[in-house]
């Protein structure tokens, strides 16, 4: 069975606090005996985004997860999910959820999937068809709501996954690497529903080291490392910063000067580049560089990719930050929690 737990609002007559925001966490700290699997986690998920939480293995992000949905309680430090507090049973019943690894029984078809799930979330029975209807309408089953889970291919395994955890319109869905594994026609799906979830109003909060997923739907990242947040970005301030790359020659010792007039430039053979120029200044910067005269062979406009960012704040320089196995695998071998299945619904004990 899916660990994805999901339901209706404690208090279906309470307005959304937009002011509040959805996820906020200060110094959060776990340890596992003499392991830190969390040093002290700080960080902002403003309500109604999409929030890509990023980090090499081993950084803590599942740890992180954990602590969100009161599956595992902090050794120290505070956290608030939709205004309450870790752990807060009520709040559980806002809050969507897709574990990484997950599974159904092959031989239930959708629908009954989702009605278990609903049963599972104390939706009010009056409500189920309506709570099933809307999620396969929504990850797009709706043709297929009569036939086995087993029949499923993995992209259709994840979108029903996906509607599970939007059962109960919850305020909150915590997806956990939700397009692993996926060809790209999943996770151009995924990206879909997840756009789709957004444009209710509701919060997003992606765990993933997929970067280009992540640059393609998030509004704002926190990329963590050995248990901290080393930055938080807005993914409009990131792909608005861009440059230029200009192939020029016959203007030795004058190209850099003329280019520092733009933007940060540096010179790398025949090569100029242009940090952070707007690109309707290009034009005029190939004008300096020709009137002192340069001869202009190449024009390349530069984006500064999320891959980038991530690579430099965690000081690695051309190796896959993202396949390093560490303290985080090592911590989850000892906490008592990560040894049950991905099953665990963070909604059962309530």
């Amino acid at each position: 069975m899916s660990g994805i737990g999901v339901g209706h609002g404690a208090d279906p007559t309470r307005a959304p606090a937009s002011d509040e925001p959805a996820i906020e966490t200060r110094e959060l700290r776990k340890e596992f005996g003499r392991i830190v699997a969390l040093a002290g986690l700080t960080m902002t998920v403003p309500r109604g985004e999409v929030f890509g939480f990023l980090g090499p293995n081993g950084a803590g992000k599942t740890t992180a997860v954990k602590l969100l949905l009161g599956l595992s309680r902090p050794s120290a430090g505070e956290g608030r999910v939709l205004g309450a507090p870790l752990g807060d049973v009520a709040t559980r019943r806002r809050v969507g959820y897709l574990p990484e690894l997950f599974r159904y029984q092959g031989w239930m078809t959708a629908r009954e999937v989702l009605g278990l799930h609903c049963e599972l979330a104390r939706l009010p029975r009056a409500d189920w068809d309506r709570e099933v209807s809307g999620a396969l309408d929504l990850v797009g089953l709706a043709q297929r709501s009569d036939d086995r889970t087993g029949t499923f291919s993995k992209g259709m395994q994840q979108r029903l996954g996906l509607g599970v955890a939007f059962l109960g319109r919850p305020e909150l869905v915590v997806l956990d690497e939700p397009t692993s594994a996926l060809d790209p026609v999943g996770r151009q799906d995924v990206r879909r529903i997840i756009a789709s979830l957004r444009d209710r109003g509701v919060s997003v909060f992606l765990n993933s080291h997929l970067l280009t997923e992540v640059e393609r739907i998030c509004d704002r990242v926190a990329i963590v490392d050995h248990g901290r947040v080393v930055a938080q970005l807005a993914m409009a301030d990131l792909q608005r910063e861009q440059g230029t790359r200009i192939q020029v020659t016959g203007i030795d010792g004058l190209a850099e000067k003329v280019a520092a007039r733009y933007g940060p430039a540096r010179v790398e053979g025949e090569w100029l580049n242009v940090d952070a120029i707007a690109e309707a200044e290009v034009p005029a910067l190939v004008r300096d560089l020709v009137e002192r005269g340069g001869a202009v062979h190449a024009v390349i406009p530069m984006r500064h990719s999320l891959e980038e960012r991530f690579m430099s704040l965690l000081g690695v320089d051309g190796a896959d930050a993202t396949q390093d196995p560490g303290a985080e695998a090592t911590a989850a071998a000892k906490d008592p929690d990560a040894a049950e299945p991905a099953s665990t619904d963070p909604k059962a004990t309530r």
